[in-house]
């Protein structure tokens, strides 16, 4: 079973819900699609190992070959490919990898080279029964979404597996929730929480996931998300208090299902409830 813990905005406990479910589950992969800015690890604390390099395709362009027909300009669709009086100037970091300049170019000459633009690790030990998968994008790239496309290469559909995506709802988020089973949707009893959460349930909606509700910090706002869930028939699957122990839990690194036990338990049950919605008992 594959489920995606995603949210509309950053910050209302995504990561906290992912890594505490893995955790009282047990035996389960935990992938960290949040590529720019990973951070599942800092809670695990896992000696991490290098699997691979990601990298998408680029062209080269022979000068020696090239006519200037602009075909390649004008079938970019990124505008990576800008024609100059003698020459065509290539931008590698507005180019998505689709290969399209190499195709209608009459002349052949356009060839494709690969470029890194991050990597995958890997939890080296499975020794709180997690095994962490985590991609890095490199400093500066503005593309997620290859980083997410081959870090969900390392799915293993025999276990059960949480994909921690990146806040918000664009192309990187797409990426992760992509062929789960349900999305868990983590939100906030604020004015920003409801309208980042109706973003997020439109999203859901589009790639058909099926999806509920949790309330992180469920004691400090109002009863506007509830009933927001309540007239969308959208389940809340759980309520987070803004108690203090699980606020310096988190602060010191810890997962508070550690040595809050009863919330271990619960989150169980949120598990057995996603079952139950899904088919999957």
């Amino acid at each position: 079973m594959r489920i995606a813990v995603a949210s509309g905005k950053g910050g209302t406990g995504k990561t906290t819900v992912s890594l505490n479910l893995a955790l009282s589950l047990g035996n389960v992969q935990l992938f960290d699609c949040d590529v720019e800015e990973p951070n599942c690890n800092l809670f695990l604390e896992h000696r991490l190992e290098k699997v691979r390099d990601v990298q998408i395709q680029v062209p080269t362009i022979s000068k020696e070959k090239c006519d200037l027909c602009m075909k390649c300009v004008d079938v970019c669709r990124f505008n990576a490919l800008v024609k100059l009086p003698k020459s065509i100037m290539f931008f590698p970091k507005l180019c998505h990898g689709c290969g399209a300049c190499s195709i209608v170019c009459p002349q052949g000459a356009i060839y494709e080279e690969g470029r890194s633009i991050g990597i995958i690790e890997r939890s080296a030990s499975r020794s709180c029964g997690t095994e962490l998968y985590q991609g890095l994008l490199n400093i500066s790239e503005p593309m997620a979404s290859p980083i997410i496309h081959a870090l969900k290469t390392h799915i293993d559909d025999t276990q059960t597996v949480i994909i921690d995506s990146p806040p918000g709802t664009s192309c990187p988020v797409i990426s992760a929730i992509t062929g789960a089973d349900y999305c868990v949707l983590v939100t906030e009893p604020t004015p920003f929480g409801l309208h980042d959460l109706s973003l997020a349930v439109e999203l859901v909606k589009e790639l058909r996931i099926p999806h509920g509700v949790v309330i992180n910090r469920c004691d400090v706002g109002d009863e506007k998300v509830e009933r927001y869930c309540s007239e969308n028939n959208i389940p809340v699957l759980m309520k987070i208090p803004n108690e203090i122990k699980i606020a310096e839990l988190y602060s010191q690194g810890i997962p508070f299902v550690l040595q809050m036990p009863q919330w271990k338990e619960r989150f169980l049950d949120m598990f057995r409830q996603l079952q139950e919605l899904t088919g999957r008992c």
